[in-house]
C-alpha cells in the first residue's frame, strides 16, 4: 500500500474568498472602461452583462471551461454592441480583461493559508487544481506548488476526472498516494473521489453536508488543521498494510 506522496489544493474559497475578488475586479474593470468607452457602463449594467453570459456561452460552449477567453469574448461582444468596430472591441476588451485579471490576483488568504502550505510542502509534494483562472505562479505560490492544473488547460472542470487524472499522471502516483483538498462537495470531493484519491473537505463555515453529500475522507473547519487530517490518513494506510 502507497503512502501520501502528492497533495493537490483547490484555490478559489479554499485558500481565499473568491467572490470579495471577482466583485472588487469587476469594479475595477468597469471604472477603466467607463472612463474610456462611456456607452459601456450606461449600456451595459451589471445585470445587462448577466443577460449576455447566456448567450455568449450558448454561441461557444467551449469557452465553460476557459474564464479567462471567456470572460475577454464577452467583453467583445459588448463592446460591439456599442458600435464599436472589431478592432477597437478588441483592444477595449483585452484591455479591460488585463486590468481585471490583475485585480483577481489581488487575494487576501484565509487565516493560516499560507503557514500550512508552507508546512505541507516541506513533507509532499503540492500541486494547484483550479476551475478558474487564477495563476499560482503570478501569486507567488509557486514557493509550494510544484505544478498546476486549470479547466482551461486539460479542457475540462471539476468534478470531471480530467484534471485530477492529470496531476496524478504528472506526478506519476498512484491515487490511493494522493490527497485533494478543496471547499466545494462536489467538484472537489466527489470528483478526486472518482478517480480513487483521498479527500479534505474545507468546511471553513461549518455547514452541513446533506445526507446524499460525498463523503470526505477528512473535514477540517480551518486550513491549520489540515497537516493533521493528512497524518491522520496516512495513518489509515500504514495500518491497512
Amino acid at each position: 500500500m502507497s503512502s501520501i506522496a502528492l497533495i493537490t489544493f483547490d484555490l478559489d474559497n479554499t485558500l481565499w474568498d473568491v467572490d470579495r475578488v471577482v466583485r472588487r475586479a469587476e469594479v475595477r474593470m468597469r471604472a477603466w472602461l467607463g472612463e474610456r468607452v462611456p456607452v459601456f457602463v450606461e449600456r451595459f449594467p451589471p445585470e445587462a452583462m448577466a443577460g449576455l453570459r447566456a448567450s455568449v456561452l450558448a454561441a461557444e460552449p467551449g469557452l465553460r471551461h476557459d474564464l479567462s477567453k471567456f470572460r475577454e469574448r464577452l467583453l467583445f461582444t459588448a463592446l460591439r454592441q456599442c458600435d464599436l468596430s472589431e478592432s477597437s472591441a478588441a483592444s477595449f476588451a483585452a484591455g479591460a480583461f488585463a486590468e481585471f485579471y490583475a485585480a483577481r490576483h489581488e487575494v487576501e488568504y484565509f487565516p493560516d493559508a499560507l503557514a500550512t502550505l508552507a508546512h505541507l510542502a516541506t513533507r509532499f509534494s503540492l500541486a494547484a487544481l483550479t476551475n478558474g483562472n487564477a495563476d499560482f505562479t503570478r501569486l507567488g505560490l509557486d514557493r509550494y506548488f510544484a505544478f498546476g492544473f486549470n479547466a482551461a488547460t486539460v479542457g475540462a472542470s471539476k468534478p470531471a476526472p480530467d484534471m485530477f487524472e492529470a496531476a496524478l499522471r504528472h506526478a506519476g502516483v498512484a491515487p490511493n498516494a494522493a490527497i485533494h483538498v478543496g471547499d466545494h462537495l462536489v467538484d472537489d470531493v466527489q470528483g478526486a473521489r472518482a478517480v480513487g484519491m483521498h479527500t479534505v473537505w474545507v468546511n471553513l463555515s461549518g455547514n452541513a453536508a446533506g445526507p446524499e453529500a460525498p463523503a470526505p475522507t477528512q473535514e477540517v473547519r480551518k486550513l491549520a488543521d489540515i497537516p493533521a487530517a493528512v497524518d491522520v490518513i496516512s495513518a489509515g494506510l500504514r495500518e491497512s498494510r
